[in-house]
């Protein structure tokens, strides 16, 4: 059975605010419980105006307290911007909050730019360099306290927090493969190794207490309506979002237009294009297609969808569409 969850960025749209994405985040995550999804998983992002969910662990808990059964967690947060003792006490306070629902996705890079980094580190944080010392660290602090342990999380000791890592290369595939634990790549914005990554994590996974065999998660980019001309014009609004970030502009999620033509070089197009081809856009045969296409080409246990959509109820009906597309595709498994 593959399974579905849902990756929200929170997008701030262009004539909106952190407010309404806020609550837009929300609606989408009832709506995906509704409709069968696994888990929904918030990013840890700074200084993007298009992105609101910067207080990852905040905005967790703000949907996991509108939610019920659904398992919400960080995809990711970015370990070397915080202290693994702080990030122990926060997801511990989570899961005592709400109990057996809470993951915590683990990213290796800053979530924004090397000026940014620098603000949000100070000379506390760590460099991408320490991420396997800082992995190991959060989880001694998630496991039972031992006798005369100096420091302990509190909350956040003994709760175990499911942990999972995430990469767009081979660092973090070959580490969660130590470590046996999931593994996530970032195909919806980084695909260049897929591949590769998978298969490193596949043949290098040594089994843990936490996951007996390899548990692989894919990135996707899910951009679904009634027919494929609707679709192709909803993704515009992503593609203008990336257009703008290589430019060096990044900005709100723009409204869709009818056409590309002529908003982009040749060469601004294959690089948005390539960044954007572990996409499904299109009607539900359409999506179901290149879906299954995905699946086939890796393996995935799991389809981390996520979609910059600008119109909200545009957005719903994208996952309510990959939602009955998923079925379909384990029915016929």
């Amino acid at each position: 059975m593959i399974l579905a969850s849902v990756l929200d960025l929170s997008p701030i749209i262009e004539g909106g605010d952190a407010a309404l994405a806020f609550r837009n985040t929300v609606d989408l995550a009832q709506h995906a419980e509704t409709w069968g999804y696994h888990r929904y998983w918030l990013a840890e992002h700074h200084n993007l105006p298009g992105i609101a969910s910067a207080a990852t662990s905040v905005v967790i808990g703000h949907v996991a307290g509108k939610t019920k059964t659904i398992r919400v967690g960080a995809g990711g947060i970015m370990l070397p911007n915080h202290a693994p003792l702080v990030i122990a006490e926060q997801f511990g306070t989570l899961e005592s909050l709400y109990p057996g629902r809470i993951d915590l996705g683990l990213g290796r890079a800053p979530g924004s730019d090397q000026v940014t980094a620098r603000a949000l580190r100070r000379n506390l944080g760590s460099g991408g360099d320490t991420f396997p010392q800082d992995v190991l660290e959060l989880q001694s602090y998630l496991r039972p306290a031992a006798p005369g342990q100096a420091v302990t999380a509190v909350p956040g000791a003994g709760l175990n927090v499911p942990l999972c890592l995430l990469g767009s290369s081979d660092f973090s595939a070959r580490l969660a493969a130590e470590l046996g634990l999931p593994f996530a790549f970032a195909s919806h914005f980084a695909p260049e190794y897929l591949q590769v990554a998978l298969d490193l994590y596949r043949r290098e996974f040594t089994p843990s207490a936490a996951l007996d065999r390899p548990h692989v998660m894919i990135g996707v980019g899910l951009f679904a309506a009634d027919t494929d001309d609707e679709a192709r014009r909803l993704f515009t609004s992503a593609q203008l979002q990336f257009l703008n970030l290589l430019r060096g502009h990044p900005g709100k999620l723009p409204p869709p237009v009818e056409s590309m033509e002529g908003r982009w070089s040749r060469v601004e197009r294959a690089a948005v294009e390539q960044r954007t081809k572990c996409s499904a856009v299109g009607s539900p045969e359409t999506v179901r297609r290149r879906l299954e296409e995905l699946l086939e080409e890796t393996g995935a246990d799991e389809v981390i969808a996520t979609a910059q959509i600008f119109d909200h109820a545009a957005r719903l009906h994208s996952f309510e569409i990959g939602a009955e597309v998923f079925r379909e595709i384990n029915r016929s498994a």
